[in-house]
């Protein structure tokens, strides 16, 4: 039998639970629809935990980064969320492509790295530009690290210019965020079935 697909949501928001985020609103109206079809999810926050600085798998004591790391190896998709601070990513998020970075070295018996097959996409929210170079900066790292972008595997909402407000302060999600999540979703769980059923070659 099959096992179901597993998704991983990192909310990189500044704020620890349980303040409202609009990074982990955004990341769970995404897992719930790659739900619909068929992947199973979990969202973490990631500043609940300490996270320490490095770009080592495990940085010794006190560091929760080879939990969360377990969990992105269990996973088939991983999704960063992020909101955007003064044009860019967050740090909590810049953290977790630096911890990331130790990928690179972890290979499974064939040589390849062992994020080979894994899928990653992104969520940007903020009430300032930016978006899209924040998420040309995240596709760039999960891709060096090894994770594959679908099609369309960003997804981002960004207040009007000049003006406060918050992605969860809306009263409905605006028509172009549901359906650049939809495809999103779909995009994801696609590929993900490809690259499970059909693994990268070997180094």
């Amino acid at each position: 039998m099959t096992q179901p697909l597993k998704a991983l949501a990192l909310v990189c928001s500044l704020k620890p639970s349980p303040a409202p985020s609009s990074s982990a609103l955004i990341a769970q109206q995404l897992l719930d629809k790659l739900a619909e079809h068929g992947a199973t999810g979990e969202l973490v926050r990631v500043v609940d935990h300490d996270i320490k600085p490095g770009v080592e798998a495990d940085m010794g004591e006190g560091d929760a980064w080879p939990e969360i790391r377990r969990k992105i190896q269990a996973a088939d998709i991983l999704l960063i969320s992020t909101p955007t601070w003064v044009g860019h990513m967050s740090s909590v998020a810049q953290r977790v492509l630096e911890r990331l970075d130790a990928e690179l070295s972890e290979t499974d018996d064939e040589g390849r790295p062992t994020t080979f097959g894994k899928v990653g996409v992104t969520a940007v929210v903020g009430n300032e530009d930016g978006a899209h170079k924040i998420t040309a900066d995240l596709f760039q790292a999960l891709n060096d690290t090894g994770f594959t972008v679908p099609a369309q595997g960003g997804t981002y909402w960004n207040g009007e210019a000049m003006k406060g407000g918050d992605y969860n302060d809306l009263e409905e999600t605006p028509e172009a965020v549901e359906s650049t999540n939809s495809t999103l979703a779909a995009n994801a769980v696609h590929l993900a079935k490809l690259l499970r059923e059909n693994q990268y070659p070997a180094s």
